[in-house]
């Protein structure tokens, strides 16, 4: 028993998953402002342009 717990707290899967999850909750986020930050540059060019042609 004292064997199994001791193998139970030496484990660190689970640890190296975690951080492999922060890391690419990191990068989603980098992502999205990304986007959202070339979405909006894109959005007033194309109004510009329908303006401009009407």
């Amino acid at each position: 028993m004292g064997r199994m717990i001791s193998k139970f707290l030496d484990d660190d899967s689970g640890a190296t998953a975690i951080e492999y999850c922060l890391i690419a909750a990191g990068i989603s986020l980098v992502i999205i402002t990304a986007v959202n930050g070339v979405g909006a540059a894109l959005n007033t060019t194309f109004g510009t342009v329908s303006t401009s042609l009407k």
